[in-house]
């Protein structure tokens, strides 16, 4: 397959859906743990297409939406002062922090800009000698590698004036966190095929051994998503608990060896707070000590900052995948693109995004005769 409209084939959906319908004789829920795939589940309405007895429950793969609330408001802190050009993908800035976010900031004079890569911040910190330039580093495994690289680089150039501010985690234990909770219902895992290009597969066969699970990387097209289902429902279907590649185009068994060098040589496990989830062991990377001058939490001395989530905010518990986001009252009410009350509301990953974005909260599910798959 070569061209994007192959993996959106109705005729294939279908046989797929009909694989799986055949397949299947016993209820099964299924969590995709990436925020991209949650969007394509629901855009497409694949979720609806299924088998009454295939559950999707969608997970915290939203790295806008598990930076936690302390860390937002560590980057307003940062973002206000007027030394510094504050720098962040474009999602982050709607994100509210404990009183307003980075958008407020901006319109306030701070220095807050868009940019589509690390290392458009590091040439402003080049071109910029005299201000303090941030970079806001989030996300899972997928974003690190030129996280890292860019910090490489600021010490090769010996700039002084460029930083991080990382709240980067990792996936497994992530997994290992939702399948030790005593409220999980799930029995099988897709897994994020882009995470997985960088990092290999090496962490996962000792998680489904050990949770007796399946778990089958899988990609973002429609085609992609069913053939993941596919894999994981035959493997529950007999009493199987491996990891398999359905993403093979794009996954190698070891990843990406010289991104995770270069993740390695800058970063450092630890414990990281995950936005309405808490604190999960070994889930995140920090600098490592070589690379500290660059670490803005520090040069910046926001370290304290210590926040609490507001409660009528449900979206720890969308992001564990104990609810889905209609089963909140603020959703589609209180809580709007407009009027976010958390992430899961406005990042482009976010599943309450997903729902109100292609209308599911109003919309009942169609028969599924009636559906046309990836139509």
């Amino acid at each position: 397959m070569k061209y994007i409209d192959e993996f959106n084939d109705p005729d294939l959906a279908r046989r797929l859906l009909d694989e799986i319908s055949a397949t299947v004789t016993r209820p099964w829920a299924l969590m995709e743990v990436c925020g991209g795939q949650t969007h394509s589940i629901i855009r497409h309405g694949i979720d609806q297409l299924l088998p009454e007895k295939v559950e999707l429950i969608h997970g915290p793969g939203c790295p806008v939406c598990v930076t936690p609330l302390e860390c937002i408001d560590k980057a307003l802190d940062i973002a206000a002062r007027p030394d510094v050009i504050f720098c962040s993908f474009g999602d982050m800035l709607r994100v509210p922090g404990t009183d307003r976010d980075l958008f407020r900031v901006k319109g306030e004079g701070g220095d807050v800009r868009v940019v589509y890569s690390p290392l458009d911040a590091l040439k402003l910190a080049r071109q910029h000698p005299d201000r303090q330039v941030v970079f806001f580093a989030i996300g899972f495994e997928t974003t690190a590698p030129a996280n890292a690289m860019a910090v490489h680089q600021a010490r090769r150039l010996g700039l002084t004036n460029f930083s991080l501010l990382v709240s980067h985690v990792r996936v497994p234990p992530a997994v290992e966190a939702i399948m030790t909770a005593p409220t999980c219902r799930v029995q099988g895992f897709l897994a994020a095929g882009h995470v997985c290009s960088v990092m290999g597969m090496s962490e996962y066969p000792e998680l489904a051994e050990r949770h007796r699970v399946p778990i089958v990387v899988t990609g973002f097209e429609p085609l992609d998503i069913l053939e993941g289902i596919r894999r994981a429902v035959r493997q529950l279907e007999r009493g199987e608990h491996w990891v398999e590649n359905a993403y093979a185009r794009a996954v190698r068994e070891d990843g990406n060896p010289a991104a995770i060098r270069m993740i390695e040589d800058v970063f450092e496990v630890t414990d990281r707070n995950w936005r309405g989830i808490g604190r999960i062991p070994a889930s995140g990377w920090r600098l490592r000590e070589a690379y500290r001058a660059y670490d803005a939490e520090h040069r910046f001395d926001v370290s304290g900052i210590r926040t609490e989530e507001p409660a009528e905010c449900r979206a720890g518990e969308v992001l564990q995948g104990l609810i889905k986001p209609t089963d909140c009252a603020a959703f589609g009410t209180l809580c709007t693109p407009r009027t976010p009350l958390g992430a899961t509301m406005v990042s482009s990953e976010g599943a309450c995004a997903a729902y109100y974005l292609y209308r599911r909260m109003s919309e009942p599910a169609l028969p599924r005769e009636e559906m046309n798959p990836v139509g």
